[in-house]
């Protein structure tokens, strides 16, 4: 293909989601691999989720081909086959020039060589594109490893508390702010088919709970996990009580879908739902008559949330990365995060993005923007200990258990400290 390439050929580029190969192993970095390849000289190959497919984003890949006389190729996939290829690409040594993750990989793939340390980048261009200044703290904090820099933010997001105003109102029911005011809330909402909310069976979404409890999932001067442990089995039994003690919420299904709650708030079968900003959209879409209502995080012993959002990352072994900063330093400029903000709602990692007129005059993304300084990293910590893959699939288990299953929070979380404290020393 020509290095510029026809409108109808960049479509079908950017249209195109590579598969991976069926029955490909999780393997990690293998010594000795082969020198990195290229597709093709003339091309600039990313591995992308396939729901940040944004115009904003089309954009940026256009002015970049231009620039440099290459065609991106972007490889669009859901995170868990995003995964399974690029540990396969790892160990033949055939990398992309970049890679987006969901926020966690960056530190791993450093941690075992995989990625590419980009602080001599951030040394020689940081001050002109404001990084690491302008980024939410948290934002640094995740992408680093022992002291450097090895990732930038995309996206910055958090959870917070959606809620449908009407049911609100003729419910005669105040806006929550703590947990016992959401309770007493959400037992007035429940009648005649509707629940007062509905919880997502996803683990990572008790985060919030925890940070407001104020409960550190792991201490690595200590060792413990889930400090201070009654706190941490009181917020997780909280949940569950909320399911199958005050019957204000369905029982979650357990499923690797996560739209569950969106669905049935959209639906008006759910008056609040505890999420993201990537529920906006489908709600307003789908249910244009809710008058949809944000509220800030819940406040327990803190208000607080759990930080989320995806990063950007070098492969080690890629051939061109002075092309890959560039690609990074476009994608991340304000006036871009700006775009795609205007195009999608999604919240942004920069503090001045959270000062722009449009963020400030707009409701919902108001209220998320303003609890960003507010969200935490809960996973950081033991990340950094290279067994976040056990940690978190343990995690599933002890949460289903406890929010699907109804078995006790303290029988539960206890025996999940005791295992993981057991493989995280």
């Amino acid at each position: 293909m020509p290095a510029h390439p026809s409108r109808r050929d960049l479509i079908r580029l950017l249209g195109v989601a590579a598969t991976a190969a069926a029955g490909v192993p999780a393997l990690s970095s293998c010594a000795g691999a082969p020198a990195p390849q290229s597709a093709a000289p003339g091309t600039f190959t990313v591995y992308w989720n396939a729901g940040h497919d944004y115009q904003a984003y089309r954009k940026v890949i256009a002015e970049f081909e231009q620039a440099h006389k290459v065609t991106v190729n972007l490889q669009k996939y859901q995170w868990p086959d995003l995964r399974t290829r690029l540990l396969a690409d790892f160990a033949s040594g055939t990398v992309p020039d970049l890679v987006e993750e969901p926020g966690g990989w960056v530190q791993e793939f450093a941690l075992s060589g995989n990625a590419r340390p980009l602080q001599d980048f951030a040394d020689r261009d940081g001050a002109a594109m404001g990084f690491p200044a302008d980024w939410q703290p948290v934002t640094v904090e995740r992408n680093s490893y022992q002291g450097k820099v090895y990732g930038v933010q995309l996206h910055l997001t958090c959870n917070t508390l959606l809620y449908n105003a009407g049911m609100l109102r003729d419910a005669g029911v105040e806006v929550p702010s703590t947990w016992e005011e959401f309770l007493a809330a959400a037992k007035k909402l429940t009648k005649d088919g509707v629940y007062g909310v509905a919880l997502n069976q996803d683990y990572t979404y008790m985060w919030p709970w925890m940070t407001q409890a104020g409960v550190t999932p792991y201490d690595p001067e200590t060792g413990k996990v889930m400090t201070p442990l009654p706190d941490a089995i009181e917020a997780l039994q909280f949940q569950a009580d909320l399911v199958h003690k005050h019957k204000v919420a369905p029982v979650p299904v357990a499923s690797t879908d996560y739209s569950g709650p969106q669905k049935l708030f959209s639906a008006k079968r759910a008056a609040m739902i505890l999420t993201g900003p990537w529920d906006l959209d489908p709600i307003r879409k789908t249910s244009p008559d809710i008058d949809l209502g944000v509220a800030p995080p819940l406040e327990h012993k803190v208000r607080a949330t759990q930080a989320a959002g995806v990063s950007m990352f070098v492969p080690a072994k890629a051939s061109r990365p002075e092309l890959s900063w560039d690609f990074i330093k476009r994608i991340t400029a304000l006036e871009v995060e700006q775009a795609a903000t205007k195009e999608t709602g999604m919240l942004m990692p920069r503090v001045s993005w959270a000062k722009l007129p449009e963020v400030q005059a707009d409701p919902a993304t108001k209220v998320f923007a303003d609890a960003l300084p507010q969200a935490e990293d809960s996973s950081q910590a033991v990340r950094l200990t290279g067994q976040f893959g056990k940690w978190e699939e343990q995690l599933k288990v002890m949460y289903q258990q406890v929010l699907i299953q109804n078995r006790p929070a303290a029988d539960v979380l206890t025996e999940f400290a005791r295992t993981a404290e057991g493989y995280l020393k």
